[in-house]
């Protein structure tokens, strides 16, 4: 009843008044006052639609009508019902606009297509991964822009489930993982996700596990072998039994110093392995490093020691004497007879150096940024001849890197390489007041 108390009182004071004419002055002067009635409201009703209908085409740039009774109240609900309505806009526009600007940041390519898939938006990430510029291309058919067979298909099958997985068509060297997201009425979203790492990862997981395989084959093969041999002989003559034992002894050793490289890497790679510094007394570590290589080489190289540095290092003992003793024992191995092999420790720029330094044949440039890699060899061959397992180095760069440090590698095919670590000017301490202290030569002066 809210609504019509109003103009049934109006109507019922306009009959009331055209009786009192009537009984007064007759009916002529009752359907008189009736008729100007109806004229005044017909030109009241006729200016407020215009004043509606003015301010309905322009809204932001005309004022709201004022005016009293029903189109009053029909004026106020309207300016109410616009006020909601630009709030509930200016909420929209903003909850647009940090999804756009969420967007932007996202680091995923992120496509919107229309029912006919054409472009309606994209991020810039999408330039990057697929080529695609959101000022230039809105509008265009995706399938004219990315014309590879497998991606139409893709487009095609409409398989939200389904992921594509390809390489970018701007850059062979990024892999990309496509997906199709319903969005909205008739819309989609295409993804665009760079998983080259972890198909880099991936990668490496299976040439791991198939290098791991072809190491334990080899030995696993020759000590069966081997005991199949002795098994079927038993009276074969003592020296050949023994060669057949070395052997088997050999490969074993081979499988355990494998397992126990694996079990080192395991342990570095672990979140829950913390790193423990300690002092660590480099020239001390160094001497018995020296002395490693010597019972290492028999005699067939020349060792040499080159203290230039008192300095300490803080870190992990037994993980710092791991990484040295794999830089001098690979040394050895891949060093002719009547070689050198020399252990420097110093300072330079304010970072520890400690550097070996072989003659060997060294290494071609295009095979340094991969030697740290598991399993990576340049001549297989000879490693399994000098009894490397093909981790050694990878085991070094973890150990470095936990302790902030880096591995450099200089070689010159023909004339030999220098491995060096070096460690970070806040690795570096003096040696503490109790410790005893190895007299070290002078600059430049080599140590026996």
């Amino acid at each position: 009843m809210g609504f019509w108390w109003r103009p049934l009182g109006v109507l019922a004071s306009v009959l009331l008044v055209a009786l009192f004419l009537w009984a007064g002055w007759g009916w002529v002067a009752a359907l008189g006052f009736l008729a100007g009635i109806q004229a005044f409201v017909m030109l009241r009703r006729l200016w407020q639609e215009y004043r509606l209908s003015r301010w309905l085409e322009s809204p932001d740039e005309v004022d709201p009508p004022d005016a009293t009774g029903t189109w009053g109240d029909i004026f106020y609900r309207l300016q109410k019902l616009q006020r909601r309505q630009r709030a509930s806009r200016s909420e929209l526009s903003n909850a647009l606009e940090q999804f756009e600007h969420a967007a932007m940041a996202v680091p995923d390519g992120m496509v919107i297509l229309n029912g006919n898939e054409q472009i309606d938006w994209c991020n810039p990430a999408s330039r990057k991964y697929m080529g695609l510029d959101c000022e230039r291309d809105r509008g265009q058919f995706v399938r004219y822009l990315l014309r590879q067979a497998h991606f139409l298909d893709f487009l095609d099958a409409s398989d939200y489930s389904r992921r594509l997985v390809c390489k970018s068509p701007l850059n062979r060297e990024l892999t990309l993982s496509l997906q199709l997201v319903p969005f909205g009425e008739g819309k989609k979203l295409l993804v665009a996700r760079d998983i080259t790492d972890l198909d880099r990862v991936d990668a490496m997981r299976r040439d791991f596990i198939a290098n791991v395989s072809h190491e334990l084959r080899t030995p696993l093969t020759v000590v069966g072998g081997f005991v199949e041999t002795l098994a079927d002989a038993p009276d074969l003559p003592r020296g050949e039994s023994r060669r057949y034992f070395d052997l088997m002894l050999d490969h074993t050793r081979r499988m355990q110093r494998l397992l126990d490289d694996l079990l080192t890497l395991s342990r570095l790679e672990s979140t829950d392995h913390t790193l423990k510094d300690e002092p660590v007394n480099v020239a001390e570590l160094a001497h018995a490093l020296k002395s490693e290589a010597e019972s290492l080489s028999h005699g067939r190289h020349r060792v040499s020691l080159q203290l230039d540095s008192s300095a300490w290092l803080k870190g992990n003992l037994q993980e710092i004497r791991s990484a040295l003793g794999n830089l001098v024992s690979n040394a050895v191995r891949y060093t002719p007879d009547g070689g050198e092999i020399t252990l420097t420790w110093r300072e330079r720029e304010g970072e520890g150096v400690f550097s070996v330094t072989d003659t060997g044949e060294g290494i071609a440039a295009e095979h340094i940024p991969r030697l740290t890699e598991r399993f990576y060899r340049i001549d297989r061959s000879r490693s399994r001849e000098t009894g490397g397992t093909g981790l050694g180095l990878a085991i070094v760069k973890h150990v470095l890197t936990r302790h902030g440090a880096r591995l450099e590698i200089q070689s010159i095919p023909g004339k030999g390489s220098t491995f060096s670590a070096v460690f970070p000017t806040q690795r570096l301490m003096s040696a503490p007041p109790s410790a005893t202290v190895i007299p070290f030569p002078a600059q430049g002066q080599a140590a026996g």
